[in-house]
């Protein structure tokens, strides 16, 4: 049973919708509000850089506290000191339908990963659409791959919730398909990967999600990848239709009571049709996102838990 900081989400959520505001702006602004409603502990250090046309947030924790400490986006009153240097980089690209997000809004969460990790995570401010359409997201993801590989050589890592999980899966196809090499593994949080939304979850009553209303992304899909129904099932923005030969190890988590339920299952059962290793796990009555979205919950610690076991798999040496 979902606990209580879950369910007061829940209550929140069906009182104030994320996507209720009235124009795209409002949206962009109330969702990086929602975000922003725990400050970042002390020992969160943020450095703001360029990738190529986007910028992106490097978080890191400085010094050794071993503790987490919730808390929203602060300038930091003490500088601890700085910790060893990260192992590992994980490019995280943020949720948001291609539409709204940020990366100043997503800082909370990528401290709460980078403690969890012990890695150096870099949110990248991909440029959104309707202003900048597919392929752009895509174009930024890859370049911040590729930024962060000059910048230094370590195992790298590509996580995203949503929409950023969708565009998780198509920035490895990107690299695949440019003969780039793969990240070690991957996660995607509840990712959108059929902006075609044709998976059974997507119809009226199957089941009871308080954050996503079909006909809301169904638009948002279109500012993304355009008029034209075939485009919403190019694989670089719907991945579920792709060759998923070649990726790396993936993780996908995702809760019984989303709309973007049967987009998991169905791309979880692709991709290990196609040879790929996946992690797969399913929270039983959790909704959308909920490790960014309730940041107090006994179930984003788990599920922060369950990320950082399977990052330490595939990048620490044999």
């Amino acid at each position: 049973m979902p606990s209580p900081q879950h369910e007061a989400l829940v209550d929140a959520l069906k009182a104030a919708p994320i996507t209720a505001a009235p124009s795209v702006a409002a949206q962009r602004a109330g969702y990086d509000a929602t975000l922003g409603a725990y400050p970042l502990p002390a020992d969160v250090h943020v450095e703001t850089v360029r990738t190529g046309a986007a910028a992106a947030s490097l978080i890191t924790i400085h010094g050794a506290t071993p503790s987490a400490t919730r808390g929203s986006i602060t300038s930091a009153s003490r500088d601890p000191g700085p910790a060893a240097e990260p192992a590992v980089d994980i490019l995280y690209l943020h949720g948001g339908g291609y539409v709204i997000g940020s990366h100043t809004g997503y800082r909370e969460f990528g401290g709460r990963l980078a403690r969890a990790t012990g890695a150096r995570v870099c949110v990248l401010d991909y440029r959104l659409a309707p202003e900048h359409p597919f392929p752009a997201a895509v174009d930024d993801a890859v370049a911040a791959v590729r930024w962060l590989r000059r910048e230094r050589a370590r195992p790298l890592v590509i996580a995203g919730d949503s929409a950023g999980g969708g565009l998780t899966f198509a920035t490895l196809l990107a690299l695949r398909d440019t003969h780039e090499p793969m990240p070690a593994c991957a996660i995607g949080l509840s990712p959108w990967v059929d902006l075609a939304c044709t998976g059974d979850t997507y119809l009226p009553g199957r089941v009871d999600d308080p954050i996503i209303n079909p006909a809301a992304i169904a638009a948002m899909a279109t500012m993304y990848a355009g008029e034209q129904a075939s485009a919403l099932r190019q694989p670089l923005v719907s991945p579920l239709f792709g060759n998923l030969q070649g990726l790396p190890p993936l993780q996908i988590l995702v809760g019984t009571r989303e709309v973007l339920l049967d987009d998991s299952r169905r791309f979880r059962d692709k991709a290990m049709a196609a040879g790929v290793t996946v992690q797969y796990y399913e929270g039983e009555g959790l909704v959308h996102v909920w490790p960014v979205l309730a940041p107090t919950a006994p179930e984003s610690d788990a599920a922060l838990t369950q990320i950082a076991a399977f990052v330490h798999q595939h990048t620490r040496p044999a």
